[in-house]
């Protein structure tokens, strides 16, 4: 006898960050090279991305602010 099943394919995440949008820490943690510690304490020396709050347990990164801190992550400065 044979077993049917109705599962789906699974949808592969993306290994890139796209150009735009927003992205919470958990679409960041695979792609920035340090901890989530370090980017809070980098962002609030002015060396990282701003984090934009939704909420009190919702924040987002801008994805175009994350590739210009890839681009240069020691030269990077917080545009105002």
């Amino acid at each position: 006898m044979t077993k049917i099943t109705n599962a789906l394919p699974a949808i592969p995440l993306p290994e890139t960050l796209p150009a735009d949008g927003m992205s919470r820490w958990s679409d960041l943690k695979n792609i920035l090279p340090v901890s989530r510690e370090k980017w809070r304490q980098l962002e609030k020396a002015g060396k990282a991305p701003k984090i934009i709050r939704m909420g009190i347990r919702c924040s987002f990164q801008n994805n175009r602010e994350i590739h210009r801190w890839l681009a240069d992550p020691l030269n990077y400065q917080v545009e105002d």
